[in-house]
């Protein structure tokens, strides 16, 4: 206990909302003169454990003009009463108590008691006026206190509260539920169910220094062939190792079954797959609309099971895009969505709210230039090849392992934008950039022909018109919208094919 206030006792505010007020004590007779030249007061802060002086000898008794009640020893002092700090200091003077009149509606007399230990009590005195500084001392006097009665406040506190319905109480864990659900269509309850089909996977390169990445890919079939993006597995697929890792922590090893560097897409295969392979669904990218919920799954910077969300924020976005090391690129018509894709979510699946694989995430665009997953972080432009294209695709490299890609036979410039696709005057090494006897050929079109619209889709640059064309199958016929000479003509073009990468 401090002994910084030691010897005072603070008499404790009556007017204080916790403690009942004292009734005020019946108007006392005036006291003879000796009686109050001769008796002590008896102290009221609480009873004490001996007895009080006798009244001198040979002096007359007085009749008590206000009588105090007797409490007895065994019970604690009131709540109102203050209290000592030292049990052997003496207890300081009571502060004088007002006394309302009766008549007047005040309180009630209290019935007459015989004077505790039989000393003639003095009157009451009259209580000082309420100050503020009585609150201060009052907690005072229960800082000081506090180790003796704190146990028993926290105990009436608590009593209180649970008879009072509005107080706040804690729930116990007891009182949660078991088990809690989430909805089909959540995106929680999308994820859950499509995280056990989506890896991460570890590619290195067979040279001494052991280059390679991480990206995702998802399973394709129960045979155990994962569908990813080529970046992500190139360095890996001349003398390389690859690794593939599931959300539960198991790792297998894999090999490349084949790869299409113009798609952007690649097939690899588990060495010794599990036999509870669970294919993700795949569903119908072109009845994806704008303004669509999207899921994307994946490890970006190397963090696996990494699930964000977004909408479908365009269709068919012409994106050329490249890996930063082979000089050549990719090209795709491509679902453009603000779900955050960074470095490390190449490969993965992009979903609808049904969980059904609608694209696979391949390039996002960057503060700086251009498209590709060399640039620093999402800004809210990623693009993924179309699961209709991605697909056609990887079937044909589960059957040959070679891509096989639409032409037109004719090579286009690819650095003019905004005019149109243009036939160059000459193809690569010399070569006629109209292929003879090839599809444009036999459409009728000619070096110097600018193509501005394939099918629907209006074209604007060379890469926008490869990435229309790699959207069909080698057979297809398509219109084709071009200018000749400041003329406007039109033509169908039955499209070729050409197998593997040039």
């Amino acid at each position: 206990m401090s002994t910084e206030n030691e010897g005072t006792a603070v008499p404790a505010d009556r007017s204080a909302p916790s403690v009942p007020p004292t009734p005020p004590a019946p108007p006392a007779a005036p006291p003879t003169p000796a009686a109050s030249a001769e008796t002590p007061e008896p102290p009221r802060s609480e009873p004490q454990a001996e007895p009080q002086a006798q009244p001198q000898a040979g002096s007359e008794p007085q009749a008590p003009t206000q009588p105090l009640p007797q409490a007895p020893a065994a019970e604690p002092a009131p709540a109102h009463a203050p209290t000592p700090v030292h049990a052997h200091m003496p207890p300081p003077s009571p502060a004088p108590a007002p006394v309302p009149d009766a008549a007047a509606g005040g309180w009630p007399p209290a019935p007459p008691v015989t004077p505790s230990w039989g000393m003639p009590a003095q009157p009451v005195p009259e209580a000082p006026r309420r100050r503020t500084g009585g609150l201060v001392a009052a907690v005072l006097v229960a800082a000081l206190v506090a180790g003796g009665v704190g146990g028993g406040i926290g105990y009436w506190a608590a009593s209180q509260r649970d008879d009072d319905p509005t107080a706040s109480t804690t729930v116990s864990s007891g009182d949660s539920p078991a088990s809690f659900k989430r909805d089909p269509g959540t995106v929680a309850a999308v994820a859950a169910k499509a995280l056990p089909s989506v890896v991460t996977i570890q590619a290195k390169s067979g040279g001494t220094d052991g280059e390679g990445g991480t990206g995702t890919g998802f399973v394709y079939d129960k045979e155990g062939h994962i569908v990813t993006n080529n970046h992500v597995v190139a360095s890996a697929a001349d003398g390389g190792t690859l690794s593939v890792t599931f959300s539960n922590g198991k790792t297998y090893d894999a090999e490349v079954v084949g790869r299409a560097e113009g798609y952007d897409v690649a097939v690899i295969k588990l060495k010794n797959a599990p036999s509870n392979l669970a294919p993700l669904a795949l569903g119908d990218s072109d009845r994806v609309a704008v303004g669509d919920s999207t899921i994307a799954i994946g490890a970006p910077f190397g963090l696996s099971n990494t699930v964000t969300t977004g909408i479908i924020s365009a269709k068919n976005r012409p994106v050329a895009s490249g890996d930063g090391s082979s000089g050549k690129n990719s090209y795709m018509s491509a679902l453009q969505t603000d779900a955050s894709i960074n470095p490390g979510n190449s490969g993965g699946p992009l979903l609808d709210a049904s969980g059904a694989v609608i694209g696979i995430n391949s390039a996002i665009q960057s503060a700086g230039s251009g498209y590709g997953q060399s640039q620093a972080g999402s800004i809210g432009l990623g693009f993924a090849i179309p699961v209709n294209q991605a697909k056609n695709v990887a079937e044909q490299l589960i059957k040959t392992g070679k891509p096989v890609y639409p032409v037109i036979g004719a090579t286009v410039n690819m650095q003019d934008k905004g005019e149109g696709a243009t036939i160059a005057q000459q193809g690569t090494s010399g070569t006629p950039s109209v292929t003879p006897n090839g599809p444009a050929a036999k459409a009728g079109l000619k070096a110097g022909d600018v193509i501005t619209a394939f099918g629907d889709h209006a074209i604007d640059s060379g890469p926008t018109l490869i990435s229309e064309i790699w959207t069909h199958k080698p057979g297809d016929s398509v219109k084709i919208t071009y200018e000749r000479a400041g003329k406007t003509a039109t033509a169908t073009v039955t499209l070729g094919e050409r197998t593997g990468d040039s």
